[in-house]
């Protein structure tokens, strides 16, 4: 079971001589929930905060949900970063499947798994759930509003959420003819190739944001491997992960990238990078071996090549792959598309 946690944000301070009456606006961690909630603020020291001076959050650590709204708890010291601890914010996509970092409405930067738990209760449910009945006719002005908007906040986020699963049950029953979408190899190498360049670049730009590692990567072309060093920031201690390609496997810089990158820092490495499709379509910058060539001599596949004439022309790579029972054998195309 998940385990749970309870926080509390400062509304206002009923009494001035309160000691969170400078805190207004601050977030705590709840040790204990009596009468008041009790917060430690000294190794061998509770302070009580009164109930109608604070706003209640029950979290649980795990990977947020579309539309569901996310505590910041322990803010990353970045600098730049357009967001604190104490604030909260609904999500909005997943950012990462493996890192768990999400996006948010309204925030251009994504959140990382460390900064955030999910709420998992509103202010609402608490009053429900101690036997409190609200009385509208007995609150104030001011109050009625503030219950009005936060009724209405919740309103917006359950439409958002259960938009969110319509649409994706509509998408999952997209079939044709009864039956899922067919998604060739090439299709799906394609898809993971891509993943695999946007994870190099989160990950070395998450180490850079936080300042937790130095990620070198070193590619050795004619061993068809790649090599990450991922070394601390003013120390010699540094971690290594190594991907290299079988020799029944088409090598791919990028997927390589991810996998060493992932190994150096400890971070499991998804089963799709492991096992990627080979590829079955040749594209211009693949290195193929075709046997109309020299035995054993690769040979990168251009529009311009003029050595081999059959292959001149791209939209016939395809079929002079197969007549020549030529192999891919490296499809990172790092000089065609300028990398």
């Amino acid at each position: 079971m998940t385990e749970t946690k309870k926080y509390v944000r400062i509304k206002k301070a009923t009494r001035e001589a309160a000691w969170y009456v400078d805190k207004i606006g601050k977030v705590f961690e709840v040790e204990l929930v009596g009468p008041t909630y009790l917060i430690r603020t000294g190794p061998n020291h509770l302070s009580a905060i009164r109930k109608e001076d604070a706003e209640l959050f029950v979290t649980e650590k795990r990977p947020a949900k579309v539309g569901e709204r996310v505590l910041i708890t322990v803010a990353a010291p970045i600098g730049e970063q357009s967001y604190e601890t104490g604030d909260v914010f609904v999500a909005e996509s997943l950012y990462d499947p493996f890192t768990k970092d999400i996006q948010v409405l309204g925030m251009p930067d994504f959140i990382d798994y460390n900064e955030y738990e999910v709420i998992v209760n509103s202010e609402v449910k608490n009053e429900e759930a101690d036997g409190m009945k609200i009385d509208l006719n007995a609150m104030g002005y001011d109050e009625l509003i503030a219950h009005g908007e936060d009724v209405i906040r919740a309103i917006r986020l359950r439409a958002y959420g259960e938009g969110y699963r319509q649409g994706k049950f509509d998408a999952e029953m997209d079939y044709t003819h009864g039956q899922a979408p067919i998604v060739s190899a090439q299709s799906r190498r394609d898809e993971i190739v891509e993943q695999a360049k946007a994870d190099v670049e989160r990950l070395k730009e998450t180490n850079i944001r936080l300042r937790t590692f130095n990620i070198s990567l070193e590619v050795n072309r004619k061993d068809r491997s790649v090599e990450a060093i991922a070394k601390r920031p003013k120390s010699n201690r540094a971690f290594y992960g190594i991907a290299k390609a079988t020799p029944d496997d088409c090598f791919n810089v990028h997927i390589g990238k991810a996998i060493a990158i992932r190994r150096a820092l400890g971070l499991a490495v998804p089963d799709e990078y492991l096992n990627a499709p080979q590829p079955t379509e040749v594209r211009v910058g693949d290195v193929i071996m075709p046997s109309v060539l020299k035995k054993n001599t690769p040979r990168k596949v251009v529009a311009t090549d003029v050595e081999v004439d059959a292959i001149a022309n791209v939209c016939c790579l395809d079929s002079i792959m197969a007549t020549n029972n030529a192999t891919i054998i490296d499809d990172s195309r790092e000089e065609v598309i300028g990398e």
